[in-house]
């Protein structure tokens, strides 16, 4: 079945991501290609880092018994990964076969920003690293970023040794405040993205967190990728109506690196395609995508029992 349109015409790969009689993906917030076309998926089941190849065979598994809530997973530049533990309150660095290395934040404890645990609107002020960190992503003079998250309000950015830089961002709507800050990307230029779910729109920085503009139109930003066309690929969490669009089901939307959109499809509107709650989104160098979902937060009617939550794009030529 093939998806999207002229440029951006996909098929889609049917049931992607074979797994033993017995076993679960849980939710798939997130994963990531490896240098070697090798596929990960960072999840929320028994065995959290599920290691694939690119056709979908299981290879190997790692991260039982390390992770509390499996959320952002980004390969660095140098080969290892960062893995954001949102209710753990926690990024670690690990190798690709799931070595710890370092660990920033504290196991269990979240920075003090008032919120409840619960509700991202009992958030009444900005805090330290960390309280329930979603994604990391790398810089190309070797820093890296981390959006933090669902019980804080803030983009943090750290020197390439790991050392805490500088942090901007608090509760509101307005330039430079958050509303969920769930996934940073950054551009080769230096230009900084982040997804600003909750309201609706992506802000762009400077590397020092100056505010740049933002780009509306959308529902819920979720999972962001940035290709190696230089577009950004984007899921999106929709549902309720907003002042721009009419309610939609959840969609892929591309667009360029200023803002100019040049694909959106699902919508529900193809059988075989229709997304529920798509999270994470990343791709090959080749072009191809990666989708997954999660099982936990979709509102757009229940999962059927035989749902995909991961989906993979092959891109056409």
């Amino acid at each position: 079945m093939r998806v999207g349109a002229g440029d951006f015409t996909y098929e889609l790969v049917e049931s992607w991501g074979r797994l033993p009689q017995g076993w679960s993906f849980g939710s798939v917030p997130d994963g990531a290609v490896g240098p070697d076309g090798t596929v990960y998926l960072f999840t929320r089941g028994a065995h959290p880092v599920l290691v694939f190849d690119s056709d979908g065979n299981l290879k190997s598994t790692w991260g039982e018994g390390v992770f509390t809530n499996a959320h952002g997973f980004d390969i660095a530049p140098d080969g290892t990964v960062y893995c954001c533990d949102d209710k753990d309150h926690t990024v670690r660095q690990c190798t690709l076969d799931g070595k710890v290395l370092r660990t920033w934040g504290t196991k269990g404890k979240p920075s003090d920003t008032g919120y409840d645990g619960k509700d991202y609107h009992t958030i009444k002020r900005a805090g330290p690293p960390f309280n329930r960190p979603t994604t990391v992503a790398f810089s190309p003079t070797g820093e890296f970023y981390v959006s933090d998250g669902y019980g804080n309000s803030r983009v943090h950015k750290y020197s390439p040794s790991g050392e805490l830089l500088l942090s901007w961002g608090e509760p509101g709507t307005g330039p430079g405040q958050f509303s969920i800050v769930h996934t940073v990307l950054v551009a080769g230029n230096g230009t900084v993205y982040v997804s600003d779910r909750q309201n609706h729109r992506i802000q762009l920085f400077t590397p020092e967190g100056k505010y740049i503009t933002e780009w509306t139109g959308l529902h819920r930003p979720n999972g962001m990728f940035l290709g190696p066309d230089g577009n950004l690929y984007i899921t999106e969490l929709a549902l309720a109506a907003t002042a721009q669009r009419a309610a939609v089901a959840p969609e892929i939307t591309i667009f360029t690196p200023e803002g100019k959109l040049l694909a959106r499809f699902g919508g529900g509107e193809r059988p075989t395609m229709k997304l529920y709650a798509p999270h994470g989104m990343w791709g090959d160098p080749e072009g191809n995508l990666y989708v997954t979902e999660l099982t936990a937060s979709s509102e757009w009617g229940a999962l059927p029992a035989d749902h995909p939550l991961t989906h993979k794009l092959v891109r056409v030529r």
